[in-house]
């Protein structure tokens, strides 16, 4: 059986970050002024290079100008309706309204600020040089660019080499788990990573051991980048030594020819090369300030644990040695011994302190280079567990109560750090030292909670990364804030070192001063440091205040999931309910297929089967004849007037103008006979454009014709108007025929007329005589000039810009409408010619200035060819369509808050891509080419492609009025909505049988949502009801008003919703019968042990000491369309849930004989000295009278406890069969039944392996597997009661899960292991290898990157003539990474084609970071010869099929004999969510 890997989400979260100055935007702004760029997107700061797993992305950080907030008069309003003291805290009013994110709170006097909400941002106030204050600044996060790896990220570094010096970036140093280094740098003529070199050490003497899957390897670069070290197993680094001037570069090539950054690497011993006493080594760091690379290591000589106490105790060493790159030698000049055995982490200290700062669980030391240490205790269990002197303690210290397992540590300055626990919480650290010499460490108190860390990176001086793998990353605004401390009054040592800035960052003008000062005049101290004539002795010292600046969203790990029903307005449709993050950042993450929307209301009576505009029109100002915009708030933006809509029947079509009646309904005020191709809004809003298949008329707002221009030629009439573009003043028009039309508009006189065309037909000289023959020779050229394709762009994002215009030779439109809009916006013709030409005209002059012909084959980089004007093909014989004609093709903004141009090319064949335009410069030294006055310093950068199965059509058949009827029409159509208050995105939607939403977000990039509708005909942002965020849109359905559901994240490749719980949950199901939820929460709850007679064995014999903590777990039942929890039970303090089913079983209360219930299996911890023991619990979910004060639900469920079993083990899996009740106990498998309703008798059971991990039963058959013993299948058989073992692996494999797949007649075991490794069993009985069907046979080993411990049996239905009959099933898997994937049945033929597409994309394909695709999905197996890994595509790898240009597309299907349609249209049968 074949089958498909295909990754729907990538891993979600940060697990490393790196910042550095990667893309060159980052160095552009360096010599510029203090102040943020007055540009668009803000000035570019640094890059935030982000991994989990095989996801790799890049963030910007940039500094912008501080939004204005819409909102701030009702707010203050809101303010002075609030009595003092009573007003919500800040941010509360946000999470109250989302729900979601991080919110400010405030806790007594430890400020404890939570971050909860991602639009809070920090407002910095900086002045310039001159002393004058800068407008205030904001920090944020955008995304550039994402990659999934073929391999497994264990580390990033930034590093700098010789090149570096010349274009001041810095190089990207990645380390994968098999043992690999890339070494990564930013390709402008690419705009993405380009692979320098990649550097292998899987062949090394270290990686051959038993053990070394088990390793986890380090990445640390030395902070002048003279070399990089990944620590490999047994104790051994890899050096990776770098270049750094090019006098050492030089030096080498004198003896051999060299033009690598980098020398030879080599693996240093540690154990053998610097010191025998090194073993077990924990972690290790490079320390600045020293001329040579050095080393601080940390090990482990003895190894131990807390059994192993009165043994072994204070077991961790620390030696820090210095490394000659040249000589080779490792002198170790300052070795720590006697270290508790619990450190696990060693961080370098800035150069001006010096030594190294290691933390373990109870404590913080810092070690300098003569030995010294400085002991901070955190809480009393380290004189127990520790002989180290902690003398330095103060009472404060006893009274603290801290683990630090999971904690990060970062310096913010050079005697400040950070310390981050588990839980978020910033504890600031301060550094007592005279010189270098380290006398106290001081922990304040909780400054702030932030996210759950799994890295900190110190982005720059004001700014902090906090990486989470749980929930979203967080970046933190330090801003140091000199304060006046009296010595009569305040301890230096005593002061607060970090606080929490409180401020409304998104009120600009209120008491902004607060923030960095008193604003009153009575507490400013005199400039002679007196007050009232008092004079006082003051100190300065420098206080962190600490902020949010922005936030990655990320749901985390998924724990379990589900499905169930969700309701978008009055529809019902499936949604994947997952349990995702961990502790405070727990909750429910709800993803759907489609972007989800509601249907607000049905608008039968306006059609627009053909085309509907929704257009905000005004009366115009006249003043002395003459029409003027009448004044608008640049803030509010008018809302639609007018919607026209047409339709193609009856013949020859009817189009309508609508408006709104005070009764909010809609009324047709005219009908125009004919079909309307376009409409818009004209002369600044005044009037509307209006394009008809045959003319083109001028209206005024209530509908009436202002002028008419038929599209005659000498009173013959050409051919129909096909497609129209218009941006107000100018009009295009393209024919049937393809020619081409292009009119401009008259401010002055409120009409239209022709524009003259003719820079673009023949080329004459300035100085050519016009006579009336050549005049007419001419125009028959324009109108032989064919077009396809075409539209208009109105920049203003300042990307589009020439040459000539920089250099002040070209000037603006000569039109009215642009010296009223002088500086907004450019306006750009962008044409497509038969042959696949793109070209970029200015307007109004109509000068060529950008060409290229490779964007009808889609090639991943499109630039200026500098070619003249392509040379229209003859018109006779008339041209056929071809397959790879552009169909559609728009230049349009997308984005959130500052959106960017993209160029959208849709081909006949169904191939469509999106291109980001990114500025490019022109060298001085290049001249312009000789057919261009001016040049377009633009470049398009494809960020997206995606192919679309479209019907084949014969237009030279089909010309009737059905075929008419029955057209399908494919357009894009940009839009702008905002969704929320303050949220707003530009996007673009693609009607026609496949519709889809274009969306870019900060966070996400570029993303297409399937709109959920089998065919959109016509589509339209409105806002006639006063609703910035609708939408009209003609469906199957029928035209309708749709809005989007509130509260959808948009940067995951799936809509999702999240909904916070502050909790984690384990399990959970979907109850069919009353369409609710069972999820079952974990929470840590304190852990006592008590002897037969209850006594207490142990309690705290100290504050600073406490009980140890232990799960356990609520089973809550929760209603999925309010989220609230309607009723719960809770299990004992020790008892956590391991696995919850909603299973059927016999029973004698209905007619039926069976019924739904919940079954819940528990395992009961009662310490190391006593056996875990379980039960089984089995609930009915109950309808009971809803209160209505106290529910707003009509109805009303509650959980009814039934049975409760007790097991001698724990029940860690169960399932249903039959009507029987399958449940795992310890090493033994029970098939119980229900009887009476009310306790579980025993009928048959089963001795299987150590641990079971999975239960899956289909029918009678029965699928185990286990921790130890792999995969069993099982039988079961009623007449007599027995379970039978059909077959099972013999190997010793760790299953996590394993599941049965079905497809063409055929059944298959998949099961998964800790590892991430995917396998396929086949039981046949008939294969000699089965030893006569007892054993299973592993056909297929696939690597896929992470565990999962869920999955999901689905039916897939396929196309064609058995639509009606599921021919395969999908699994889906929650990877512990927070990945969703789907394995998908692939037939014979598709498989064959694929497999050998599969191998071509390995070897001509450029894979990022140079890994191999093939190697990283090959699993070892030493009893085999050869790996097993045919069985299982990666749809990773074949995704890449989509992203390749059409012309190398035919080159790798041609290789493989086959043709690229067939197999776009094989991968596009296996691609989807669900």
């Amino acid at each position: 059986m074949h089958a498909v890997r295909h990754e729907i989400l990538p891993p979600s979260g940060v697990e490393f970050a790196a910042c550095l100055k990667l893309t060159p935007s980052t160095v552009a702004h360096d010599t510029q002024s203090a102040g943020p760029s007055q540009s668009v997107s803000g000035k570019a700061l640094y890059n935030v290079v982000v991994a989990r797993s095989n996801h790799l992305r890049i963030f910007e950080v940039r500094q912008e100008l501080a939004p204005i907030s819409t909102h701030k008069e009702d707010e203050r309003e809101r303010r002075a309706s609030v009595r003092k003291g009573t007003e919500a805290v800040e941010g509360e009013v946000e999470m109250d309204a989302s729900g979601e994110g991080f919110v400010n709170m405030e806790v007594s006097r430890n400020d404890m600020l939570v971050f909860r909400n991602p639009h809070i941002i920090a407002v910095l106030v900086s002045t310039g040089q001159n002393g004058a204050l800068l407008p205030p600044t904001v920090y944020r996060l955008y995304f550039i660019r994402e990659h999934r790896l073929h391999g497994i990220v264990t580390g990033l570094e930034s590093v700098r080499i010789v090149s570096s010096g010349e274009d001041g970036l810095d190089r990207l140093l990645v380390s994968f788990k098999d043992a690999k280094i890339a070494l990564l740098e930013w390709s402008d003529a690419i705009s993405d990573l380009l692979t320098v070199s990649i550097h292998t050490y899987e062949r090394a003497p270290q990686l051959m051991t038993i053990d070394a899957s088990l390793f986890r390897s380090q990445l640390r670069a030395d902070p002048l980048s003279r070399c990089a070290a990944l620590s490999l197993p047994k104790d051994s680094l890899a050096i990776l030594p770098f270049y750094q001037t090019q006098a050492e570069l030089d030096l080498l090539e004198q003896e051999q020819t060299r033009d690598v950054p980098y020398s030879p690497s080599f693996v240093l011993d540690l154990t053998a090369e610097v010191d025998e006493r090194i073993r077990h080594v924990i972690d290790f760091t490079f320390l600045p300030g020293f001329n040579s690379p050095t080393f601080a290591v940390l090990f482990q000589r003895e190894q131990t644990w807390t059994g192993r106490l009165k043994e072994f105790k204070d077991t961790v060493s620390m030696f820090i040695f210095t490394m000659d790159l040249v000589t080779r030698n490792y002198p170790v000049f300052t070795a720590v011994e006697n270290l508790p055995y619990d450190c696990f982490e060693i961080t370098a200290c800035p150069s001006s302190l010096g030594g190294v700062i290691v933390t373990s669980s109870n404590s913080i030391i810092h070690i300098d280079q003569s030995a010294r240490r400085v002991v901070l205790p955190v809480n009393g269990w380290l004189p127990r567990v520790s002989d180290i002197s902690s003398s330095g303690a103060t009472q404060e210290n006893n009274q603290r109560n801290l683990q630090l397992e999971g904690s990060k540590v970062a310096f913010v300055t050079d005697k400040t750090l950070f310390l981050v626990i588990k839980d978020g919480t910033v504890y600031p650290m301060e550094i007592t030292a005279e010189g270098r010499t380290v006398s106290q460490l001081t922990l304040s108190p909780p400054a702030a909670r932030t996210t759950i860390p799994a890295t900190l990176q110190k982005v720059s001086d004001d700014l902090l990364f906090v990486g989470s793998m749980v929930g979203p990353s967080v970046l933190l605004k330090t801003a140091r804030v000199e304060e006046d401390i009296q010595d009569e009054d305040v301890d230096m040592d005593a002061g607060r070192t970090a606080v929490v800035d409180k401020v409304d960052p998104m009120d600009l003008d209120d008491d902004d001063d607060d923030i960095y000062g008193p604003s009153r005049p009575e507490d400013r101290l005199a400039t002679n440091g007196s007050t009232n004539g008092v004079v006082s002795s003051l100190r300065k010292r420098t206080v962190v205040h600490l902020s949010l600046a922005d936030s990655i969203p990320a749901y985390g790990p998924i724990n379990d999931f589900t499905f169930s029903v969700a309701k978008n307005g009055d529809r019902l449709v499936p949604e994947l309910v997952a349990s995702t993050g961990s502790g405070m950042l727990g909750g429910f993450t709800l993803f759907q297929r489609d972007l989800p929307t509601r249907v607000k209301r049905k608008l039968h009576v306006i059609g627009g089967g053909r085309g509907m505009w929704s257009l905000p029109v005004r009366q115009a100002v006249k003043v002395n004849g003459a029409t003027y915009e009448r004044p608008s708030n640049p803030h509010y933006a008018l809302n639609d007037a007018v919607i026209i809509s047409t339709d193609a029947n009856p013949s020859p079509g009817l189009s309508r103008i609508a408006s709104l009646t005070l009764k909010n309904d809609i009324t047709i005020t005219t009908r125009i006979p004919g079909t309307t191709v376009g409409a818009a809004p004209f002369f600044q809003g005044t009037a509307i454009l209006h394009v008809m298949s045959n003319a083109i008329r001028v209206l005024e707002p209530d509908g009436t014709e202002r002028q008419i221009i038929k599209d005659l030629d000498n009173n013959m009439s050409r051919p129909k108007i096909r497609y129209c573009s218009i941006s107000d003043p100018f009009v295009l028009i393209i024919r049937e025929d393809d020619s081409l039309g292009l009119f401009i508009g008259e401010t002055e006189r409120g009409k239209i007329r022709r524009k003259d065309m003719s820079p673009m037909g023949e080329k004459a000289s300035p100085h050519t005589i016009m006579t009336p023959l050549r005049r007419t020779a001419i125009d028959k050229l324009q109108q032989t000039s064919r077009y396809i394709a075409g539209s208009f762009y109105a920049d203003t994002s300042e990307i589009f810009q020439s040459k000539a215009i920089a250099e002040g030779s070209e000037t603006g439109t000569g039109t009215l409408q642009a010296a009223m809009n002088a500086g907004s916006n450019t306006q750009w013709l962008l044409l497509c010619r038969p042959q696949g030409v793109m070209e970029i005209w200015t307007l109004p002059k109509l000068t060529l200035i950008f060409s290229s012909a490779a964007v009808a084959t889609l090639d991943s980089v499109l630039v200026d060819s500098g070619d003249p004007p392509a040379v229209s093909l003859p018109t006779e014989p008339p041209r056929k369509p071809q397959e790879l004609d552009i169909e559609q093709i728009i230049i349009a903004p997308l984005g959130e808050s500052c959106p960017k141009p993209h160029l959208m090319v849709f081909l006949r064949s169904g191939q469509f891509a999106i291109y980001e335009a990114i500025s490019s410069t022109l060298p001085a030294d290049v001249p312009l080419p000789p057919t261009r006055a001016s040049a377009l310093l633009v470049r398009f950068v494809k960020v997206l492609s995606r192919s679309f199965d479209i019907r084949p059509s014969n237009e030279e058949t089909e010309k009737s009025v059905l075929a008419e009827q029955k057209r399908i029409s494919r357009l894009l159509i940009p839009f702008t909505t905002s969704p929320a208050p303050g949220k707003s995105f530009t996007g673009v939607f693609f009607t026609g049988d496949r519709p889809c939403w274009i969306l870019c977000t900060d966070k996400g990039g570029v993303k297409m949502h399937s709109s959920g509708h089998s065919v959109v005909h016509a589509f339209t942002a409105c806002s006639l009801w006063e609703s910035k965020g609708d939408f009209l849109l003609y469906s199957e359905e029928g035209p309708s008003l749709v809005e989007w559901i509130r509260d959808v994240q948009l940067e995951q490749h799936l809509p999702c919703r999240i909904v916070p719980k502050s909790q984690a949950y384990s399990n959970i199901v979907f109850d069919q019968s009353t369409s609710l939820l069972v999820a079952s929460s974990v929470a840590m709850n304190k852990f006592a042990s008590y002897d037969d007679d209850g006594n207490s064995l142990w309690e705290p014999d100290a504050p600073d000491v406490s009980y140890p903590y232990c799960e356990t777990s609520t089973l809550e039942l929760i209603s999925p369309e309010t989220w609230a929890v309607m009723d719960g039970y809770e299990f004992a303090s020790n008892e956590i849930v391991t696995c919850v089913d909603c299973v059927a079983l016999e029973t004698v209360s209905t007619e039926a004989g069976m019924k739904d219930y919940i079954a819940v299996g528990t395992t009961i911890n009662r310490g190391e000295d006593l056996a875990i023991k379980g039960a089984v619990y089995i609930f009915e979910v109950v309808e009971v009278v809803a209160d209505p004060f106290k529910s707003l639900n009509k109805r009303w469920y509650r959980l009814k406890l039934q049975c409760r079993d007790d097991a001698k083990g724990p029940v860690t899996a169960l399932c249903g069969m039959n009507g029987y009740l399958v449940s795992s106990m310890g090493q033994k498998i029970f098939v119980r039944a229900f009887d009476l309703d009310e306790r579980l008798v025993g009928i048959a059971f089963l001795d299987v392996g150590m641990y079971v991990t999975s239960l899956r039963s289909v029918k009678n058959l029965l699928v185990i597997g286990d921790a130890i013993k792999s995969v069993w299948f099982v039988a079961f058989q009623e007449d007599p009661y027995k379970l039978v073992v059909l077959a099972k692996d013999v190997q010793r494999i760790s299953v996590t899960r394993a599941d049965l797949f079905f497809a063409d007649n055929r059944v298959s075991i998949v099961a998964g292991d800790e590892d991430g490794v995917i396998r396929i069993y086949e039981y046949d009985p008939h294969d000699p290898e089965s030893k006569g069907g007892q054993r299973l046979l592993c056909r297929t080993e696939f690597h896929g990157q992470g565990e999962y411990r869920s999955s999901y049996l689905l039916a897939r239905r396929t196309k064609g003539p058995e639509a009606d009959i599921p021919q395969a099933k999908l699994i889906y898997q929650g990877g512990t990474d927070g990945s969703l994937t789907s394995l998908v049945y692939v037939d014979e033929g598709a498989y064959k084609r694929l497999q050998l597409l599969q191998g071509q994309l390995t070897r001509n394909v450029q894979h990022v970071a140079g890994l191999n695709p093939k190697a990283f999905r090959i699993v070892r197996n030493d009893f085999v010869s050869r790996p097993l890994t045919k069985g299982v595509l990666d749809g990773n790898l074949l995704s890449a099929f989509n992203d390749l240009p059409i012309t190398q597309q035919h080159e790798v299907t041609q290789q493989i004999g086959t043709e690229r349609g067939t197999v776009a249209k094989d991968w596009l049968s296996l691609s989807g969510a669900w």
